[in-house]
Parts: C-alpha cells; sequence; structure tokens
C-alpha cells in the first residue's frame, strides 16, 4: 500500500464522511476524523458521538474542533443581513468556502496533517496547461455537490481531496454496512444545519421582525397584503393568499418599499442575470465574453448562456428563457463536467412580456 500522509477529514457524524475515512484508509492516507462544532445543540452532541463511535470501529483518530466563532461571523450574520435586505441567501455555499473549509485546515495543521477531506460527492482535478485547480462534478449525478464548492480558492482545492466524487450514494451505504459503521443507515443532514423549524423563527430570534406590507402587480397595483417578505421566496405559487384568474407567483421583493411582487406564469422566466462576487476557478480573471453553462440554484440543470465581463462582475445571458431565481443566490459556470467558477447573483431580469421564445 502507498503511504499518501497524513490528512484531516471533516466528518459531521453521517454516512458520507464516515464511509470516506475508510476509503481513505484503504488508499493508504493515515486519517484524523475531525469533527467542528458550528453550533450548540442536540443535534451537535449526536453528531460529535457518532462521528467518534465510526472513528473508533475504524482505529481512527477524532478530534472536536471548535469553529462556532467563525460560524457566526461568517455564515450566520451574513445570512440573517441578507433576509433583512430582501435577498435570498444560499448559505451552505459560503460557508465551505469562509468558514468549514478554513476551519477544517486550522485543524489539519494542528493535529500535523497534510491535506483535508471531506465527504462531498464532486472531484478535485489539475488543469496542468494553465496550473488551476477546479471542481469537477461527481460520478452520481443524482447527489452532484461541485455547486457547493464553486467559490472554494485555489489554496483550499490544493489542499482537498475528495473519495467520494467517483462512488455513488448506493456504492456508499453498502459499503458502510458491509464495515458495521454504526450510522450506515442514517438519515440525510438538512440543508441549513443551524436552523431547527422555521426558519422565519430563526430570523425573529436574530432581531428581524416582520414587517407587514402590500403584495403588488408589476404595475403596482395592490392586490392583497403579506405577512412579511422573509416569508416569502422567489418563484413561489402556493400561500400567497390572492385571489386572481389564474395562479399568481412571486417574481421579485422590493426591500424599500416592503413590497411583494406577484405575476402569472408567463412572468417567471429570465434571460438574464448579473453576477458579482465571482470566484473563477479554471482561470485568473473573465477577460472576454466566454460561452459556456450556469446552474442559477443548486437544483436546476445547467442552461447555456454566454458570460460577458462587466466592471462589477459578469452579465449572464441566457441562450433560452429558464425558471427565474433571486438576488443573493448563487450562478455556478461549467463547461462540461468542469466547473469554471461561481459568483452572487445580485439582479435578475424577467422575460419581457411575450416573448418567450427560444
Amino acid at each position: 500500500m502507498v503511504q499518501r500522509g497524513r490528512i484531516a477529514l471533516g466528518m459531521s457524524g453521517g454516512v458520507d464522511s464516515s464511509t470516506s475515512a475508510a476509503i481513505l484508509q484503504r488508499e493508504g492516507y493515515e486519517v484524523v476524523g475531525v469533527t467542528c462544532r458550528f453550533v450548540d445543540g442536540p443535534s451537535t452532541e449526536t453528531a460529535i458521538a457518532d462521528a467518534r463511535s465510526c472513528c473508533d470501529l475504524m482505529g481512527i483518530q477524532h478530534v472536536v474542533y471548535d469553529a462556532r466563532a467563525s460560524f457566526n461571523k461568517n455564515v450566520v450574520a451574513p445570512f440573517v443581513d441578507e433576509y433583512a435586505r430582501g435577498l435570498t441567501p444560499i448559505p451552505c455555499v459560503h460557508c465551505n468556502m469562509m468558514c468549514k473549509v478554513p476551519s477544517l485546515l486550522d485543524a489539519a495543521r494542528s493535529c500535523g496533517c497534510d491535506s483535508i477531506a471531506t465527504g462531498h460527492y464532486a472531484r478535485i482535478a489539475h488543469l496542468s496547461d494553465v496550473d488551476r485547480y477546479v471542481v469537477k462534478t461527481a460520478l452520481d449525478h443524482s447527489k452532484d455537490q461541485s455547486y457547493m464548492l464553486s467559490l472554494l480558492t485555489q489554496d483550499q482545492l490544493s489542499h482537498l481531496v475528495l473519495p467520494l466524487g467517483g462512488t455513488t450514494k448506493l456504492a456508499v451505504r453498502v459499503e458502510a454496512r458491509d464495515i458495521g459503521l454504526p450510522v450506515a443507515d442514517k438519515a440525510e443532514s438538512q440543508d441549513v444545519c443551524f436552523i431547527q423549524g422555521d426558519y422565519r423563527d430563526f430570523l425573529a430570534d436574530h432581531g428581524i421582525v416582520e414587517q407587514p406590507g402590500s403584495i403588488v402587480d408589476e404595475a403596482g397595483n395592490v392586490l392583497g397584503a403579506h405577512t412579511g417578505l422573509s416569508g416569502y421566496t422567489i418563484g413561489q405559487r402556493k400561500g400567497i393568499g390572492v385571489a386572481a384568474p389564474e395562479p399568481l407567483y412571486v417574481i421579485g421583493k422590493c426591500a424599500e418599499r416592503n413590497e411583494l411582487i406577484v405575476g402569472f406564469v408567463d412572468r417567471t422566466l429570465t434571460d438574464r442575470v448579473d453576477v458579482v462576487d465571482c470566484n473563477w476557478q479554471a482561470f485568473k480573471t473573465l477577460d472576454a465574453p466566454m460561452e459556456c453553462s450556469v446552474k442559477l440554484r443548486y437544483r436546476a440543470d445547467p442552461a447555456p448562456c454566454l458570460i460577458e465581463p462587466t466592471a462589477q462582475g459578469a452579465r449572464v445571458t441566457l441562450k433560452s428563457p429558464q425558471p427565474t431565481t433571486a438576488p443573493g443566490q448563487c450562478g455556478v459556470f461549467s463547461i462540461g463536467d468542469t466547473i469554471l467558477g461561481g459568483a452572487t447573483i445580485s439582479s435578475v431580469h424577467r422575460l419581457a412580456k411575450g416573448d418567450d421564445s427560444e
């Protein structure tokens, strides 16, 4: 067996990261299981206990790293602030770049590890011609998490190993059962790990006081009343509470006027978005227009587009109309299975009325 060095594996107490430990051991790594404490509570204690149990079974050192201060500063505070400004944040993408991977790197250094690993379903590749590290999509497309790693920097990618990029969720479950991991059949974790229950209660606990306001159409006509902008998402159809001859959808928010903007289904498509805070992985900067694909939401399919550099970031023109997204979400760009980079959506252009041409 080739000895590959000492590696710190982020272990959440779930089946993916725990099975990753077994895979890394098989590949010749000396694994240290690291559970980062991001929040307090019963779920955190369960995660620590499950991770420790798996490490004990495999003969792996287990450590707990306190990342609560970083998590509050870099994840929770921006999440609350963006909702207060009428945006729709996606905290997991920024957490990986701003908190989870940095915390794991800090823990790795304190444990004398050369590299880090996580249980994400994605792959890392090095483009030798440009000397750049990139994320690639996973073999299991139904579990692909390359979107979530699109904001990682070159330094972060250069230290990262992803054991599950070339396998499937089914195979991971089978291996976990074969080696007797106690988490082999543990359920998937929720998307936003720091919120238990209704996110609106979480926002209220952090000082976001809901202010009722008007529901309006694009012409500004008042159609009804909303209970607070943070309780609605772009593209939402049910629960708006306004009677109309055909279903209404949330198509926008105006935080300045505290208005929820609604429209019929023909207004739920976009043909262009603008992005800021671009993080390019496949190249240093976008200095010329480029044709590629973009995912406007985590669960969306990649859509062909043209990206053009702007003073603030980039303009993304879609080749065909796509379901609308919301400012605060991430746009993730790719060519084939290679992630070019990711950015924050700053504005969304709704398709002009009557224009649904391909």
